[in-house]
């Protein structure tokens, strides 16, 4: 019996992840990810899943991010009843996750109503009791368990180094392997565990986020982070970061840590702004069985990696507001990473206009979203639909990309190709997949497919 891939997200573009395979006329699910970018086109499509919910028999879930996970309220919403297999402390993750993206989706439909009360009344996407009622249908499956999902088809994954609890996944049915990356991370990242190479496969579908780029080495992460926070704080401003809540908040968490220790910058307020964050950092300490032998060593000698004296997390949207009010040099982390919602939008209304300030960009930002307007030195850009004059230092650290670049994602798959036919490569701009593909080709000289969305594929 064969399988039949087909793309639905995440194909010609980096976000809404979510990729379709039949086997024996049951409909399996990996990833089912929201859509991020211009704003009415991303509606549209979260609206939109390509596969009738009833009809999925079982999804498997590479790890937590939105762009990967955001959808799957939808799916049971629509009437999905089946199981999602994922790691322990993507299920722990995802508690916070979804549940602050439904309230977010309530809350920004209730605010659309209430200022546009002539206009035809929009509803949220899904809601708070969607996301509660989507937590039943988890299943953990740990690293490295090889298990049985349906119709002879078992699932074995394998740490992807990206996030906490993150996964790169292979599936197999009568002999055939197919392999699913999820989004591959970077060895060296702090706090968790390099991402493991995957046993032979006959199929790759893999991420292409950064596959025409080459990153910078991470041990310049803390000499350029110094340089920044010294700047900024000589000339009396203040840094804003926007960081996912997810990874990136903890890892600069850890990264300052360790400069304050070292006397390396001052002694500044630093506040981690978000309740998710809050709760997702929890959720780091409760799954220290990820953590790599950096994050290891701060427990061992008694120490929080994500807890020290200068740090204040704020849940409260009263003292969020006072944040804009202090005077005196800080740092303040605050999601959404690509600065598209999220209370990162107040400090960067108040805040990028006053040239002593600074913004630091911390991970990729997709097209047509606030962060890569930034990030392109844009100036004015719109922050709540008004026009805002950029006169703040923008700054940007790639060097804690949670994405491989071409290089560490050639050499992540090598062990692969003995065996390897086809290579998918989705989760990319256009001009990264094919820089990607012909790397690929040229070097491996494995027939290798960009999909569109739609695009289907027999195994």
């Amino acid at each position: 019996m064969t399988m039949r891939l087909t793309f639905h997200g995440a194909a010609g573009t980096v976000t809404g992840s979510m990729h379709e395979l039949r086997v024996e006329n049951h409909r399996y699910i990996l990833d089912c990810g929201m859509f991020q970018g211009r704003r009415k086109e991303a509606e549209r499509r979260n609206r939109t899943l390509d596969v009738p919910a009833h009809a999925v028999h079982a999804v498997v879930l590479s790890h937590a991010h939105i762009d990967h996970s955001g959808r799957l309220p939808l799916l049971v919403k629509g009437g999905f009843g089946g199981p999602i297999y994922t790691t322990p402390a993507t299920i722990d993750l995802c508690q916070s996750m979804l549940r602050d993206t439904a309230h977010i989706q309530e809350s920004d439909a209730e605010f659309v109503n209430r200022h546009h009360p002539d206009e035809e009344p929009i509803d949220p996407l899904y809601d708070t009791a969607d996301a509660e009622a989507t937590m039943e249908h988890f299943r953990p499956v740990p690293l490295r368990t090889p298990t049985q999902i349906g119709s002879g088809l078992s699932m074995e994954s394998y740490e992807a180094g990206h996030m906490l609890g993150s996964s790169s996944i292979v599936l197999e049915h009568d002999g055939v392997r197919l392999a699913f990356s999820g989004d591959v991370g970077r060895p060296g990242l702090p706090i968790i565990r390099d991402p493991e190479p995957l046993p032979p496969c006959d199929y790759l579908i893999m991420e292409s986020t950064y596959g025409g780029r080459l990153h910078p080495h991470q041990d310049e992460a803390l000499d350029k982070l110094e340089r920044v926070v010294n700047q900024t704080i000589a000339r009396g401003g203040r840094l804003i970061v926007p960081a996912f809540a997810v990874g990136r908040t903890q890892q600069l968490v850890l990264l300052l840590h360790k400069l304050i220790q070292a006397s390396r910058i001052p002694s500044v307020p630093i506040f981690v702004d978000s309740p998710l964050a809050v709760n997702v950092t929890t959720a780091f300490r409760n799954h220290p069985e990820c953590f790599d032998e950096e994050a290891r060593e701060f427990l061992e000698q008694g120490e929080d990696p994500f807890g020290f004296h200068r740090l204040t997390y704020i849940r409260d949207a009263a003292e969020s507001k006072k944040l804009n009010e202090m005077r005196k040099p800080c740092i303040i982390i605050s999601p959404a990473g690509m600065c598209e919602a999220g209370r990162v939008l107040h400090h960067l209304r108040n805040g990028v206009g006053n040239p002593r300030n600074a913004v630091l960009i911390t991970g990729y930002q997709a097209e047509y979203t606030l962060g890569r307007r930034l990030k392109d030195g844009v100036s004015p850009v719109k922050i709540f639909g008004v026009p805002t004059e950029v006169r703040a230092q923008v700054e940007s650290l790639d060097e804690l990309s949670g994405h491989a670049d071409s290089e560490e994602l050639l050499t992540w798959m090598k062990p692969i190709t003995p065996r390897l036919r086809h290579v998918f490569l989705v989760h990319g701009e256009p001009a990264q997949s094919a820089a990607l593909a012909a790397q690929i080709r040229e070097r491996y000289g494995i027939e290798v497919t960009v999909p569109g969305p739609g695009a289907s594929h027999q195994l």
